[in-house]
């Protein structure tokens, strides 16, 4: 369902029993996907303990969910199955016929030249975003509505939160053709239209301004922004990244293959200024939201990023590592709710 806007103007973490994780198949050979070139064991311990994605692919049924999927899946080097991850085709048909098999998704699809996301690292802040609520629900039975900043064409998080967690969800876009996409992935999943709702920010320097109405209420904000600052700065990165991963000798043709629009990759002033600007209107937005989250991608990002947050003087500051095998992250969580304000919140909403 899409709505316009008219504008006027490492914390705690509690531990729960380890479920949802995919058969692990016995073998010598390392893990299959993204780490498997690196050789990391079979399972990988580093995604969350409720992460669906600790075990390996398991092809054979990942193929019977999405037949698609087949023509991909051949031997690597270590003789165990896998896919070309320079191949834009076989990454999108990996992720569709994981969504399908992991999360129940029956369509899934985003246009030429869009990000493709890997799942499990998606999947994996959606599991964080839950731990902040820890005190209040435990996570099967946590019901959260959230805001997802710059969605994209591929829906992600809104996909793996309301499916894997029943959770709803805002999501906004600048882009009308990856909105207009969002739309059709949340039209053809039975029960999305209820759980999702799109918003065009067409103010691509705002943030929380003209997407959310005053008298809205959101539980978590959830945001991947676009961490680097030129055009050129996302090229060469993509060139490292595709070179490191063995994905191919011409740094041009891995930067297609790993995809991405513009938007998806970067912004004037890079994910410092993204992130300022969402500090800085957040405090706006200070009794509407109780958590607001961010990827930061830069571990030269993150001291900047607190200073800023140093000036609006947050009640509660975490910043939570995210370590996906041969590349690590963080979410910088922060809040203006201090204890009390927390418990009244959560006993309103989370009854």
């Amino acid at each position: 369902m899409k709505e316009r806007i008219t504008r006027t103007t490492q914390p705690i973490i509690k531990e729960t029993p380890l479920t949802g994780i995919s058969k692990i198949r016995k073998t010598n050979a390392p893990t299959k996907g993204l780490s498997l070139e690196k050789g990391i064991a079979a399972e990988k311990t580093f995604f969350h303990h409720r992460s669906k994605h600790r075990g390996q692919y398991d092809f054979t049924e990942l193929i019977k969910v999405h037949a698609a999927l087949k023509p991909h899946v051949r031997p690597n080097k270590y003789g165990t199955e896998s896919v070309d991850f320079a191949d834009p085709n076989a990454v999108k048909e990996l992720n569709t016929s994981i969504l399908k098999f992991h999360y129940g998704v029956e369509y899934w699809d985003i246009p030429a030249g869009y990000l493709c996301p890997p799942i499990p690292s998606r999947a994996d802040y959606i599991h964080h975003i839950a731990d902040l609520f820890a005190d209040f629900k435990p996570a099967e039975k946590l019901k959260l509505k959230c805001l997802d900043i710059g969605s994209g064409a591929n829906c992600i998080y809104p996909l793996i939160g309301a499916l894997e967690y029943g959770w709803s969800f805002i999501a906004s876009e600048i882009d009308s053709e990856a909105l207009q996409n969002m739309e059709t992935i949340i039209a053809k999943n039975k029960g999305l239209e209820k759980k999702v709702t799109t918003r065009l920010q067409e103010t691509p320097s705002q943030i929380f301004k003209g997407v959310l109405k005053k008298s809205e209420k959101i539980d978590a904000v959830i945001c991947n922004p676009p961490f680097h600052e030129s055009a050129l700065a996302a090229s060469k990165a993509n060139s490292r990244k595709s070179k490191n991963l063995g994905l191919g000798k011409d740094g041009q043709k891995a930067v297609l293959n790993f995809g991405g629009k513009p938007t998806e990759l970067w912004t004037f002033g890079g994910e410092k200024k993204f992130i300022h600007t969402m500090i800085t209107e957040s405090v706006e937005y200070a009794k509407n939201i109780m958590w607001f989250t961010t990827l930061v991608s830069k571990k030269e990002s993150l001291n900047p990023i607190r200073k800023a947050l140093d000036k609006v003087n947050p009640a509660q500051v975490k910043t939570i590592k995210m370590n996906q095998g041969n590349k690590s992250g963080r979410v910088l969580a922060w809040t203006f709710m201090d204890k009390e304000a927390q418990e009244l919140w959560a006993a309103k909403r989370f009854k």
